[in-house]
């Protein structure tokens, strides 16, 4: 089970770290993912970033790149998504998701919940 926390409303040039707790598994055997998909007809999800299992390799969509930072803390069974200097475009449903066997799949097997980001002043 994937459980994502830290959404919320933040201005344009603000900070928001979003969590997502994984149970039942020992998060150390994943690749894990963040996706988000923006409000609107027509929007499809999107990968934000990606992080191995072991933790050696990441990749941000060019948009993010610079300003969100993909962690993981596999003592704690956590993953994190800390996003900086956030803009009214990143406004969106966050999904936190992890693959067992391959690194930043598009369509991982498990999927938190989401949880809303919203960008606005």
């Amino acid at each position: 089970q994937l459980v994502e926390s830290g959404g919320d409303l933040v201005q344009p040039g603000g900070s928001l770290r979003l969590s997502c707790a994984v149970s039942g598994s020992s998060l150390e055997n994943y690749n894990i993912a963040w996706f988000r998909q923006a409000p609107g007809p027509g929007k499809e999800r999107e990968g934000v970033s990606c992080i191995s299992s072991d933790g050696a390799r990441t990749d941000y969509k060019d948009s993010v790149e610079g300003r969100f930072t993909i962690s993981r803390e596999n003592a704690k069974n956590t993953m994190y998504l800390q996003m900086n200097n956030l803009k009214p475009e990143d406004t969106a449903i966050y999904y936190c998701a992890v693959d067992p066997s391959t690194y930043c799949s598009r369509k991982p097997p498990y999927w938190g919940q989401g949880t809303q980001v919203t960008v606005s002043s």
